[in-house]
């Protein structure tokens, strides 16, 4: 006769059928996402133990497996080498001081072609140590390893621009990093200039209610007052006021209140703020943001703040997240998460962050290039990336966007009414 099972529901990612699925965008693909990725390197972490692998999205491989390896250089000194190219950066470009007349030339303004040579200069030096990571990471004789660089190699440099994905347990400069090639300009072998780069290693995000398209974007301005009238910054609060439904918050306070709220429905949170390591009783220095008051907002602080939210069907955070201060794109050691890591986890749709101390001016000036842009709702953030490090090369001979990496968020793109 006929009986009633009894079912106990281990994954329900429709939420009991009240989710909808994917929305379409008018050209017909998935909201959200363009394209497949063109490359995916996974880099996993077993110990001080590195295994790398590649594949690109409907190519076979050599019998029918994965092109992968292990590495020779162990994950403290791969972690080395990220921190001393980070430094190079900050010394060789950032705290040139060649005149007492003009100090530190290449951290007081954007534009560099007064000192074009100089400029060029930097980058081909700055070229060959992100070359020199590269071919550090990857060195060995081992027959895999062997054929594993050299296909990386040939697909990062005869082809065009890829979207590319490093899902890493290791947090690594990617844009900063360059590659060996035929071509003459040191500016084309960073992979940041030649591709479309994400980091990503995080696990699934929370499954949060499809986005619905609105006229008016929502986004939030969480800034330090003592920084809203350097270079640009009043014109990206005026494109924000004039393009979105703005919130501004100068106070912690009001950023914690808004983070602990299951909703919080907004579509681009800015910050405008220091960034800075704090030191604690722990052998480890903890990155942190701060608004106009004293208090550090790290990782785990913003955890705390929305972690009875991570379940629930009803509960919203999804931002894209451009985290505009000093080495928001990093963290002091590998066994932290960095600010951006632990947005990403709680359901941030992207975050993008300099990987070392940024100029004030630049930073402003690049926020503005960057949502002027995004705010178009025509480009997602991976192609707004790539563009502005061709376009402050090509108009100001300045490197710096460089050093702006994503962690997700290659097709974070925000779905506006027409």
């Amino acid at each position: 006769m006929p009986r009633d099972l009894h079912v106990t529901i281990r994954q329900n990612p429709s939420a009991d059928y009240t989710r909808l699925p994917l929305q379409t965008r008018p050209d017909g693909l998935p909201s959200k996402e363009r394209a497949p990725l063109d490359l995916i390197v996974t880099l996993r972490r077993h110990g001080d133990e590195l295994n790398v692998a590649a594949f690109r999205t409907g190519e076979r491989t050599p019998g029918n497996r994965m092109h992968r390896a292990r590495l020779a250089v162990s994950a403290p000194k791969l972690l080395h080498l990220a921190a001393r190219l980070r430094s190079v950066w900050r010394d060789r470009l950032i705290g040139y001081d060649p005149d007492p007349l003009n100090p530190y030339p290449f951290a007081s303004t954007v534009d560099f072609t007064p000192l074009a040579a100089v400029a060029e200069r930097k980058v081909a030096e700055l070229a060959e140590e992100g070359r020199y990571f590269l071919e550090t990471m990857f060195e060995g004789s081992d027959r895999s390893l062997v054929l594993f660089r050299e296909y990386l190699n040939r697909t990062l440099t005869e082809h065009g621009s890829l979207r590319v994905s490093f899902d890493s347990d290791l947090h690594l400069p990617w844009p900063m990093l360059a590659v060996e090639s035929e071509r003459p300009d040191p500016w084309a072998d960073f992979l940041g200039h030649r591709h479309q780069i994400e980091q990503t290693g995080a696990a699934y995000p929370p499954i949060q209610p499809p986005n619905s398209a609105r006229a008016r974007p929502v986004t939030s301005l969480n800034t330090d007052e003592q920084l809203t009238g350097i270079g640009r910054a009043p014109d990206v609060r005026k494109l924000l006021e004039d393009r979105s439904q703005l919130t501004v918050r100068t106070e912690s306070d009001l950023l914690l209140k808004a983070l602990s709220a299951a909703v919080l429905d907004e579509d681009v949170m800015y910050f405008w703020c220091h960034g800075q390591f704090v030191a604690n009783d722990s052998p480890y220095e903890q990155l942190a943001v701060r608004l106009s008051d004293d208090r550090h907002i790290d990782a785990e602080l913003v955890r705390r703040h929305r972690r009875h939210h991570l379940d629930r069907p009803d509960a919203v955070f999804r931002p894209f997240v451009l985290l505009n201060a000093c080495h928001t794109g990093q963290s002091a050691a590998a066994e932290l998460d960095h600010l951006g890591r632990a947005l990403v986890d709680l359901g941030a749709d992207g975050v993008l962050g300099p990987q070392i101390q940024i100029p004030q001016e630049f930073a402003a000036e690049y926020a503005f290039a960057f949502l002027d842009h995004y705010l178009t709702g025509e480009y997602t953030a991976g192609e707004i990336t790539q563009q502005l490090v061709r376009w402050f090369a090509r108009e100001y001979r300045n490197p710096l966007a460089l050093a702006y990496s994503l962690h997700c968020g290659i097709d974070s793109i925000l779905e506006l009414n027409a």
